[in-house]
């Protein structure tokens, strides 16, 4: 199982691992919506086992529609487009292909025990650069297919 790698913006112990849901819950290619601490997250699956976390907002526009992106690829790098306007991001870093203007915010995801965990910064408590504090034991929100 391969995840995407600490943010280099994220401090790896400084959030802790919200579980979210079994990784047999997700179909590869299709990308599923969780809430997370009020923060809505889009999980994408590759066929390779390759797991990512980004943010369901849509930069360009505000809306939480990311999960119902189209996951596609640019070259070796794999790609969630927009369903709105069809900006392309990079699944590992955020960065928008298509324009300079925006970029898709992006989350450490980890499979432990067969169970995917992501660390999600506390934006929900309206505090710049504060993390959440979940416990493992919290309620998440997963919308299955």
């Amino acid at each position: 199982m391969h995840t995407t790698p600490t943010h280099p913006h994220d401090s790896a112990g400084s959030a802790d691992w919200t579980s979210v849901c079994d990784l047999d819950r997700l179909e590869p290619l299709w990308a599923e919506a969780a809430l997370i601490d009020g923060v809505q997250v889009a999980l994408v699956l590759l066929p390779d086992g390759h797991l990512f976390a980004v943010s369901n907002q849509d930069p360009a526009t505000g809306s939480c529609v990311m999960s119902r992106g189209i996951v596609g690829s640019r070259g070796d790098r794999p790609t969630l487009a927009s369903p709105l306007h069809k900006q392309v991001y990079d699944l590992e870093t955020g960065e928008c292909f298509t324009s300079a203007d925006y970029a898709l915010p992006t989350f450490p995801v980890r499979v432990d025990h067969g169970t995917v965990q992501i660390q999600v910064p506390g934006s929900a408590h309206g505090r710049a650069g504060e993390r959440a504090e979940t416990e493992l034991s919290d309620t998440v929100e997963f919308a299955a297919a």
